[in-house]
């Protein structure tokens, strides 16, 4: 940990944006590859413009298999990398194999709820009477498969967090490889039109899984066995928690494409271009798109980890720069882009073939400038928006980073594709994009200077407290407490009756010191939680890493002997240790609102709004933490109600105590 951390927090910059982004890129762009090839030999071939445009109707469907497979897997994954530094091997591979289990069946219903609809289904997104066909075809095939290609998804996720991302990358690269190499054979050689380009795409999905579970035989941090396999919900509701973001993400791209679909064919029927050349126009942009975006995804998602750990550790100087280089690399990118769907849109849409069997094919060419032209004419925006929301979810600002996403997709885009055509007909279609660019890159542009200037605070270096404090073998004492009820001085009140050790600032010195990461930082991650989105905040790289070092910390405190610790779900973290006692401190509302007055000078509201609020955060905290509900009676030994007065309820736990030791317990 400690050198990670000094490696995250000292190596150059530069040098680190390579090291990390690199393989990310890459891996994105393989998985890019699936969503283009087939489309590029379609259009290339008699199938041609209908071609196209039926994949363009399918694309949607396999986001939403994508949507439940990413949720799995990056909620595993998550939940491997918090199980991993907690040493807790037991709860990470049954949330594995319950999430492998999950992801089979889902695939499954989605098979059984998709065929006997499909037709429909195909005809919501978009499909015309020319096109049903090809898309019936390509789809049946497909979707045959889905358990297949969720399963791929899934695993790789688990893969990379397994700490081995380049056998993922080589999954993904093994189907990509198998796709390009089948779909010239089976759509030219064999002639089987749309078949052969949906077995091309199955037979590269099949390799990815092959490969996919050949590593699953040879895991670094965890190991699969029979009774993985039988679902935990108790180790799965947390990597679900944590992959919802994920689900969210890929379930507003099949919202947007699918109302975008249907206003292009209600619109495109009402227009001299049909319904089929601007679905299958968009189709191709769609997919042209994903690859200039995943450039840029590629290059902060791998920063994530550095941007995190800065935050974490409060070197403002660095997660700024990090910034500036990221923003930078996002508008070249962007920038490089725009020259050329401006200056060669008809090279780019000319990639996917030449429209061979529609009535006006001049038609073709020019929806497809104006898409390129006009669609994508803000596309270093919409770039800089995708990276700034990311760069929000690293630094720990979840409400952040829904706002620059969903302010430019659910908030702008959806109304405007919706209300411009009934002005400016299909084509208004085209502009919608653009405008929520430009709307969207001010309130992200707002959302991060903001951000910034709140930046100011220097690192703190001051780790006195941070000493362990050996004591003989007996009793360790963990206390968690309502906000108000006096849990803290009550701790402190055993421990120095008992005569042993009282942890309360102590752990959080230790932990900074253990990690790198800012001894403040650490202390407020259970009370800074927004009211908002807590699960999302709690699930942030930056976040995860302090909770691994405390849990860490919490441990060896421990193992040094008898002691009293006040918080921080130590009760939890210690689950296994046969020596702990679980005590929870409440109080009534009343009492508490009284105390909070007494120690910080609070009016009776502003108290009142302050118990609510940290005990929500410490709910929320001890909920994602352990998957328990915090005070809970099953969950602690003691219950105490602290409104008996301070000493009285020191002199409580240490009666309990004593009678235990007499009883040998």
């Amino acid at each position: 940990m400690e050198q990670t951390s000094q490696f995250l927090g000292t190596e150059k910059i530069s040098k680190l944006m390579v090291k990390f982004s690199v393989p990310c890129v890459l891996s994105l762009l393989v998985s890019a590859l699936y969503n283009i090839v087939d489309q590029i030999f379609i259009g290339n071939s008699e199938l041609s413009a209908l071609g196209n445009a039926a994949t363009g109707v399918v694309f949607p469907i396999f986001i939403i298999a994508q949507a439940f497979a990413w949720c799995f897997g990056d909620g595993c994954a998550a939940y491997l990398n918090i199980c991993q530094g907690k040493n807790d091997s037991q709860n990470s591979h049954r949330s594995i194999g319950t999430g492998i289990v999950i992801t089979l069946i889902c695939g499954i219903i989605l098979m059984a709820v998709f065929y006997p609809l499909k037709t429909q289904i195909l005809t919501l997104f978009g499909a015309s009477e020319n096109s049903i066909d090809y898309a019936i075809e390509y789809f049946d095939l497909i979707l045959a498969f889905f358990p297949i290609f969720m399963l791929a998804n899934m695993m790789n996720a688990v893969i990379r967090a397994d700490g081995t991302p380049a056998w993922s990358m080589a999954s993904m690269l093994a189907g990509a490889l198998t796709n390009i190499i089948l779909d010239p054979v089976f759509i030219f050689g064999t002639k089987w039109g749309m078949f052969g380009a949906a077995l091309a795409t199955v037979t590269g999905q099949t390799v990815s899984f092959v490969v996919t579970l050949v590593y699953f035989f040879r895991t670094k941090t965890f190991k699969l066995k029979l009774k993985s396999f039988i679902p935990s919900f108790k180790a799965f509701s947390g990597a679900l928690q944590l992959g919802m973001s994920s689900f969210i993400t890929q379930m507003t791209i099949v919202i947007i494409s699918l109302v975008c679909n249907i206003m292009l064919a209600k619109y495109g029927a009402q227009s001299h271009y049909g319904v089929d050349i601007p679905i299958a126009i968009i189709g191709i942009e769609s997919k042209v798109f994903t690859v200039v975006v995943n450039l840029v995804v590629g290059i902060v998602l791998g920063c994530q980890p550095i941007i995190s750990y800065n935050m974490g550790a409060r070197r403002y100087d660095r997660v700024k720069e990090l910034y500036r280089k990221i923003l930078f690399c996002t508008v070249v990118i962007g920038l490089a882009s725009t020259l050329l769907f401006e200056l060669a849109p008809r090279a780019v849409v000319g990639m996917f073939g030449a429209p061979t069997n529609i009535p006006n094919p001049d038609d073709y060419w020019q929806f497809g400038e104006l898409t390129f032209r006009i669609f994508l004419c803000l596309v270093t925006f919409t770039c800089t928006i995708k990276m700034t929301s990311i760069f929000f979810q690293a630094v720990g600002k979840p409400i952040r980073a829904v706002v620059a996403s969903m302010i430019r997709d659910i908030i702008c885009f959806i109304p405007l594709i919706i209300t411009l055509p009934v002005f400016f007909g299909v084509e208004g279609i085209l502009f919608a994009a653009p405008a929520a660019d430009l709307i969207a890159m001010i309130v992200a542009a707002a959302l991060t200077v903001s951000f910034m200037k709140t930046l100011k605070v220097s690192h703190s270096d001051d780790t006195s407290d941070a000493v362990l404090k050996p004591s003989d073998k007996g009793v360790i004492i963990t206390i968690a407490r309502e906000h108000g009820s006096s849990g803290k001085q009550i701790g402190k009140l055993v421990a120095e009756r008992l005569g042993i050790p009282f942890y309360y600032k102590e752990m959080t010195a230790l932990a900074a010191q253990e990690s790198g990461l800012d001894k403040e930082f650490i202390s407020d991650i259970n009370s800074n939680a927004p009211a908002m989105l807590q699960s999302l905040y709690l699930s942030t790289d930056v976040v995860q890493q302090a909770v691994a070092a405390q849990d860490k910390v919490i441990r060896k405190i421990a193992d040094n002997g008898s002691c009293v610790i006040v918080g921080r779900a130590a009760d939890y973290v210690l689950r296994d240790n046969k020596d702990v006692v679980r005590v929870f401190i409440y109080a009534d509302e009343k009492y508490k609102i009284g105390r909070v007055m007494e120690i910080y000078g609070d009016s009776a509201e502003e108290a009142r709004k302050n118990v609510h609020r940290s005990d929500e955060a410490r709910a929320s905290y001890y909920k994602n933490i352990s998957s328990l509900d915090w005070g809970d009676r099953h969950n602690y030994e003691l219950m105490l109600d602290s409104s008996i007065g301070l000493e009285e309820s020191a002199n409580v736990i240490c009666d309990y105590i004593v009678g235990k030791r007499q009883k040998g317990c």
